[in-house]
């Protein structure tokens, strides 16, 4: 391999994005460095008098089936294959002459699958064949040419040449690297759009880093990043939230206020989410923003402080009132007031996202890493209507105990496992979760809300010790999945206590 410093004396360019290129093609110019060139980005160089060589008179063969080929010749692929050291006696008994530069970016085919109208035929047009096999032969050989994939490198490449007269080889290699990822996230937006398996046996993903720079990862002293998906297949990203206000985002801010976002997803009514910790601490529907945040924030003040606050209505100036003399990180809502802005410019590092509208659940897979391992799922995007609900028990829960037993498996579901919700009215009361025994969850649910209420647990019960525990501590109906091979005692216990029990034959277990 090749480590000293190489000179360009040749380039081969040929690129959809045309940023920045007449300055690089002028410095070339003034250098002396031959350029051959394809047809759209020949036209674009001649109109600025910078000489060029085509393709098709360097190698004496047409552009042939619509321009699908012009760049696949020996001429081409060999003068930046081949190795200097190595391959020059047969380079030139085959006229091949050495090409030292290639810039070259890809047809936009990310562009041309967001239009809603493209047809199937259109999108694979855009594949590019010849630059993909231009970027991956010069990467491949960077130990003597040099790769130019993104437009922003260009500068760095001019100034090392009109200060130095050569590229060094740190700086191939870096370029070689991403020449490689360029690919290779092209290649995942090609699979990804024209797959139809749910679990394909292999699954390339692509992100890009985003723009965002996070002020720590979970702990200060941990580094953190948040990368954007390329290939998207829900309606919502909170990366493509803008930022109104405050400080700069930390690992935790973007986690949570995902959790809190998708709690708030379950959701078309007027409601509220805060959390805290990843955990919803207080969920609420309301007539009006403000009556929905009031009743979330009632729900548990004391974890509510230092939380993640969203709404999935306009945030008003009474809102912003309300929020002035609490102290929370985050708050999102789709939009926000004039007014509210203003009352919220005096929380100067008060988080301030707009969400724009936000949708309901989508069904796409969600995954975990695991290591360098990735576990992947369909998202639990179930809706739990009351004629699924299974009446278990002598008494029968009335109406309003039903809908406030919806509304509470809406937000069991996003409760770390095992979980317990307590609701009333559309508003919960008692949050318990992350625990490893569900009487434990019980009892930390029961400990915050007092009064008569509906209970939501996340899985079966395994004994019925949570019914004789809950029994006179205010609960009056329950909704679980059931499946438990106690079911006949749990549902006992509860025909003893008066408790209406319903099963819903679904779990809604969440791990991560």
């Amino acid at each position: 391999m090749n480590k000293e410093a190489t000179p360009i004396k040749r380039a081969l360019i040929s690129v959809s994005d045309k940023t920045n290129l007449i300055e690089l093609a002028q410095t070339l110019t003034s250098l002396e460095v031959e350029i051959i060139s394809t047809g759209n980005t020949a036209q674009e160089l001649r109109k600025e008098g910078i000489k060029v060589i085509e393709v098709a008179s360097y190698t004496g063969f047409p552009e042939i089936f619509g321009g699908r080929v012009k760049t696949l010749h020996p001429k081409i692929a060999g003068g930046i294959l081949a190795r200097r050291h190595l391959d020059q006696a047969e380079a030139t008994k085959h006229a091949i002459d050495p090409i030292d530069l290639v810039v070259c970016n890809l047809y936009p085919f990310a562009e041309a699958i967001k239009k809603e109208s493209v047809t199937l035929e259109e999108a694979c047009e855009q594949v590019d064949i010849g630059g993909v096999t231009l970027l991956r032969s010069a990467a491949k050989n960077f130990g003597w040419v040099t790769v130019l994939s993104d437009p922003t490198d260009y500068p760095a490449i001019q100034k090392y040449l009109l200060e130095e007269g050569a590229v060094p080889y740190h700086l191939r290699k870096t370029l070689a690297t991403k020449a490689f990822a360029h690919t290779a996230h092209y290649d995942a937006l090609i699979f990804n759009y024209l797959n139809e398996e749910e679990f394909p046996l292999l699954k390339p993903l692509s992100f890009t880093k985003a723009p965002l720079a996070l002020r720590y990862a979970e702990n200060p002293h941990q580094r953190g990043a948040v990368y954007k998906a390329n290939s998207k297949t829900d309606k919502f990203s909170l990366l493509e939230c803008p930022p109104l206000q405050g400080k700069q985002l930390s690992y935790n801010n973007l986690y949570d206020a995902y959790g809190a976002v998708e709690t708030l997803r379950e959701f078309r009514e007027t409601a509220c989410v805060i959390v805290k910790h990843a955990t919803p601490c207080g969920v609420a529907q309301g007539a009006t923003p403000l009556e929905a945040l009031k009743k979330a924030y009632n729900a548990d003040s004391l974890s509510a402080f230092g939380g993640i606050v969203t709404l999935n209505r306009e945030v008003t100036e009474e809102v912003s009132l309300f929020l002035k003399p609490l102290f929370i990180e985050l708050l999102l809502a789709p939009s926000f007031t004039a007014k509210a802005l203003q009352v919220l410019k005096q929380k100067p590092n008060l988080r301030v996202i707009a969400t724009g509208e936000i949708p309901p659940l989508t069904p796409l897979l969600t995954g975990r890493f695991i290591g360098d391992d990735l576990l992947v799922q369909q998202r639990d995007n179930h809706v739990l209507k009351k004629e699924d609900l299974e009446v278990v028990t002598k008494r029968e829960a009335s109406s309003e105990e039903i809908e406030d037993l919806l509304f509470a498996w809406k937000v069991v579901k996003h409760v770390k496992s095992n979980a317990i919700v307590t609701a009333k009215g559309g508003v919960t009361k008692g949050i318990g979760g992350g625990q490893v025994s569900r009487i434990d969850a019980l009892k930390i649910a029961l400990s915050k809300g007092e009064g008569a209420s509906v209970l939501a647990s996340d899985a079966f019960f395994p004994f019925r010790d949570s019914i004789d525990y809950m029994a006179g501590r205010g609960v009056t109906a329950i909704v679980q999945p059931g499946g438990s091979i106690r079911d006949k005692e749990v549902i006992a216990a509860c025909d003893e206590a008066g408790l209406a029990m319903v099963f819903t034959g679904i779990r809604a277990f969440l791990h991560g």
